[in-house]
C-alpha cells in the first residue's frame, strides 16, 4: 500500500504527486482527500506513535477489515467498529460464540464479511496469548527494533508497499494465530500507528516532527 490510497483505486499511487495543497493552505500527502474525516484523520492520527495495546490490536484489526475496500469505508464505519466489538475488548471477543457470530453479520454498521468477523475473533484470541507473554505493544515494536522508523518521500511513488518489517511481522503474526496480516497490510498497519512515519516530504505535519 502506498500511503493510504491504494485500495481507494486513486491514480495517484501510480505517480510522482507531491504533497498537495488543501483549501485551508497546508500541504498534506497526496493520498488525503479531501473528506473532513480523512483530513482529520491525517493531520492527528496517521504516523502518530501508539503504546497502547488495545487501541494497536483495534487498528490491527481495522486494518484486516479494510482488505479490498477503502481505509475512508472503515473510517466511517470505526464507532460502528467499536460498538459491535464491544469496544475492543479482547476478553470479550475472544468468548463470541454462534449467536454473536451470526448477529455481527446482521450488524449495518461494519462490513458484514464472514471471514473478517471470524478473523476478528480469532485475532482476539491470538492477542490474548501475546499479551499474557508480555505487552503486546512491546510484541508489536520489536520489529522496528523499538524506534520509529521515518521516512519523508518526496512523491507517492517513493512509499513502498512493503518493508522487511513488514514481512517480519507479517510471519510472525501468522505464526501466532492471526488473520488477515499479509505484509501490505502490516505495512499499512505500522504506518498508521506511527511504527512508521511516512509524510511525504512538504506536508504540513512533518514540521511537527
Amino acid at each position: 500500500m502506498v500511503g493510504r490510497n491504494a485500495a481507494d483505486g486513486s491514480d495517484a499511487v501510480r505517480m510522482n504527486i507531491g504533497a498537495q495543497r488543501h483549501a485551508d493552505g497546508r500541504r498534506r500527502c497526496a493520498w488525503v482527500s479531501v473528506d473532513p474525516l480523512y483530513v482529520a484523520y491525517h493531520d492527528n492520527e496517521w504516523g502518530v506513535p501508539v503504546r497502547d495495546d488495545r487501541h494497536l490490536f483495534e487498528m490491527l484489526c481495522l486494518e484486516g477489515a479494510q482488505a479490498g475496500l477503502s481505509w475512508l469505508t472503515i473510517l466511517r464505519r470505526r464507532e460502528g467498529y467499536r460498538s459491535a466489538f464491544d469496544g475492543f475488548d479482547a476478553d470479550r471477543m475472544a468468548r463470541y460464540g454462534a449467536r454473536k457470530r451470526a448477529s455481527l453479520l446482521q450488524d449495518p454498521g461494519i462490513v458484514r464479511n464472514r471471514l473478517k468477523v471470524d478473523a476478528f475473533i480469532d485475532n482476539a484470541k491470538a492477542y490474548l496469548s501475546i499479551r499474557e507473554r508480555g505487552g503486546f505493544s512491546d510484541y508489536l515494536w520489536q520489529f522496528s527494533g523499538g524506534k520509529v522508523l521515518r521516512r519523508r518521500p518526496l512523491y507517492l511513488s517513493g512509499i513502498a508497499t512493503t518493508t522487511p518489517q513488514s514481512d517480519a511481522m507479517s510471519r510472525d503474526l501468522k505464526a501466532q494465530g492471526f488473520r488477515f496480516v499479509g505484509s501490505t497490510i502490516c505495512h499499512a498497519f505500522m504506518q498508521a500507528v506511527g511504527i512508521v512515519d511516512e509524510h511525504q516530504r512538504n506536508c504540513w505535519v512533518c514540521s511537527r516532527r
